[in-house]
């Protein structure tokens, strides 16, 4: 299944992507006597299993019946989880990314986190206008789909919703600026994601995705996540020895070599330029840069 949203009355709202148009799932919901579904993607999400499920239901029953679906192109999409419950990150996981930052492998998975100020969907532009040194970072990413605490790598991937493009934007002078990254990756819009979350079943092994960039068209990432240094369920597996995962909270696993900051010279990204991530069946996550914030 492929999980969208789209504005409708000054609100996202949750729906899915079938062959000829988008499902709008609350009012599907409302038709066919069954339980209600939220109007709030994020709660929606934050369901769990039994929302995944509903969801399915909802699909067949709309491919069976011939249900009215709406125009993709006519929608404006947005993040497919606006209002993550837990955003975490990794840092420096894959190797020849590492090597081109001119720092070692790390010898267990490095974190940070982001906030929700940061999420901002497929082609919303992104505010630098003052920043000096905004650089790309075309990931992976993966949305929580049941409560993982103290899972084994083995099984691990059950405990995965589905996956997305994300653009872990970094300001890397506030990045350097102490030696907490916070400041550099927490800007207004730093994390632009989608524009649609596939769901783990659909998507198979997140082992062995391209993952690609391009500025301008330009391309400037372009590897696969056989070269992550720690894979999705080494990832799980050290994140819920310490916290506990839950249904929508998002992780961006790391990006590849060819970020700015690995490059001489370093030309930074500037207002006007555009940057597109996308990773195996994910779609294409474009995202515009302007010099000052958006109405």
């Amino acid at each position: 299944m492929t999980f969208v949203t789209f504005r409708s009355d000054d609100a996202w709202r949750p729906g899915l992507l079938l062959t000829g148009g988008v499902l709008d799932l609350a009012a599907a919901a409302k038709t066919d006597g069954g339980a209600p579904l939220p109007t709030d993607p994020s709660e929606l999400l934050a369901l769990g299993p039994a929302a995944w499920d509903r969801m399915r239901d909802l699909a067949d029953a709309a491919t069976r019946d011939g249900r009215p679906l709406l125009a993709e192109g006519d929608l404006t999409l947005g993040p497919p989880l606006p209002r993550p419950g837990k955003i975490l990150c990794i840092g420096l996981n894959y190797r020849r990314h590492a090597a081109e930052s001119g720092m070692a492998e790390p010898a267990e998975p490095v974190l940070f986190s982001k906030f929700g100020n940061t999420v901002v969907g497929p082609d919303a532009p992104v505010a630098i206008g003052g920043r000096t040194q905004v650089d790309y970072e075309s990931e992976l990413a993966l949305v929580i789909g049941r409560t993982a605490k103290n899972v084994a790598e083995t099984d691990a991937l059950d405990h995965v919703a589905g996956y997305l493009n994300a653009n872990d934007l970094s300001e890397r002078e506030l990045q350097m600026r102490s030696g907490q990254w916070l400041l550099g990756k927490t800007l207004d819009g730093f994390l632009p994601i989608g524009p649609y979350l596939v769901s783990a079943d659909a998507v198979g092994d997140p082992g062995d995705l391209p993952v690609r960039g391009r500025l301008n068209g330009e391309t400037r990432q372009d590897s696969r996540t056989s070269d992550l240094i720690f894979s999705v369920p080494e990832i799980l597996a050290y994140v819920t020895r310490f916290m506990t995962l839950e249904p929508g909270d998002l992780i961006c696993t790391g990006t590849p070599e060819g970020v700015i900051l690995g490059r001489d010279p370093k030309v930074w990204l500037k207002p006007g330029d555009v940057y597109e991530v996308e990773v195996g069946p994910l779609g294409i996550l474009r995202t515009p840069f302007v010099a000052d914030p958006p109405n």
